[in-house]
């Protein structure tokens, strides 16, 4: 397991956004299944869109942060590879 990954923890807010997330998937089916209008379903899915690219931003920034703070605390560590990951990890969530 990287350094990255056993840092994982997450807050309560970002639970509440993943929760509302599924809340809009699940609103956007349903308007589907009732025959709603293309506009009303694309609307909706692109809200869950923007709440799904705003959620990943919020989870790697924080991320992002924690690895400074275990590099600043640590400084034998490998930062090379922390970084390496922490770029990566970015890059995957655009």
């Amino acid at each position: 397991m990287t350094e990255l990954e056993m840092q994982a923890t997450y807050d309560k807010a970002i639970v509440n956004r993943i929760n509302r997330l599924q809340g809009q998937i699940n609103g956007a089916l349903k308007m589907i299944e009732e025959g709603k209008s293309c506009k009303d379903v694309v609307t909706q899915l692109s809200a869950a869109k923007s709440a799904l690219n705003r959620t990943m931003n919020v989870i790697v920034s924080e991320n992002l942060v924690q690895c400074v703070k275990e590099t600043m605390n640590n400084p034998d560590e490998d930062t090379d590879e922390l970084v390496k990951e922490a770029v990566e990890l970015l890059n995957k969530s655009r």
